[in-house]
């Protein structure tokens, strides 16, 4: 496979990032309609951080990470490396060298769509990482690759110079030109959850601050009492059978089944 190495690709404003860096990943993704989460599979190395960077993007061979050699000399200061591969791999493609090097540059993260090793090492160093695997599984450098081009990973395409922002929850991307709007929306958001944290504290239910009980209504769900559900479900059950050994939908009672 050959490849290119792109430099210097346009990226977002970094007030951009580091106001998104306040956000948490589930606000950021609803603020964008519930997009730009890079799967349920990418999970945190360490616990309790979060951070925003721009994408520099690799798209590598499976078990080989000369790629990720080559995207060290393209990372600077506020990115956050994002690697994947050509096909699945759970091969440990980074460990603590990269993080080093990568630290040394003011690199603020790793995002791995891949396994992942040296992980004690990269939480003693504070490094964050996040990965699809954690694998001491060793690589080779032999294949060529990409740098700072479009990749994908579970359906959701990273451009390099894009937002990223990880952390307990996972990790989400934003487009670089919805940067600035996505940080006010994110805003609005927080404003209107902070004053719905208040209502719940002051004791307003979910059900009528967002007018869920209509919505009940139109589902057909009822309220009963345990009395009168217990008293519905009995004549119910006795409703099934027609007194010879049959239930209602015409199939024989086996051998002991209480009628």
């Amino acid at each position: 496979m050959s490849g290119v190495i792109v430099t210097d690709p346009p990226k977002s404003e970094l007030k951009d990032v580091d106001a998104l860096a306040g956000f948490g990943v589930a606000t950021v993704s609803e603020a964008m309609g519930r997009t730009g989460l890079l799967g349920p599979g990418i999970r945190p190395v360490q616990q309790g951080v979060r951070v925003a960077g721009t994408a520099v993007t690799v798209l590598s061979w499976p078990g080989d990470n000369l790629m990720i050699h080559a995207a060290v000399e393209q990372c600077g200061e506020g990115d956050i490396l994002v690697v994947t591969t050509t096909s699945p791999c759970t091969d440990g493609l980074f460990g603590e060298l990269f993080a080093t090097a990568l630290n040394q540059r003011g690199v603020r993260g790793v995002v791995m769509n891949t396994g992942i090793r040296d992980t004690q090492e990269l939480r003693d160093m504070g490094f964050p990482a996040w990965s699809r695997a954690v694998s001491a599984q060793g690589t080779v450098k032999a294949t060529g690759g990409s740098v700072n081009v479009p990749v994908a990973i579970d359906g959701q395409v990273v451009h390099p110079g894009d937002v990223i922002l990880a952390d307990d929850d996972g990790v989400v991307v934003v487009p670089r030109g919805r940067a600035r709007e996505t940080v006010e929306k994110a805003e609005a958001r927080e404003t209107k959850e902070a004053a719905t944290r208040a209502a719940f504290l002051d004791g307003q239910l979910g059900l009528d601050r967002y007018g869920l009980r209509e919505t009940l209504v139109q589902l057909g769900v009822v309220y009963k009492s345990y009395d009168e559900y217990v008293h519905d479900e009995r004549g119910r059950g006795e409703r099934r059978h027609d007194g010879n050994g049959r239930d209602d939908l015409g199939m024989a009672r086996r051998d002991g089944e209480p009628s």
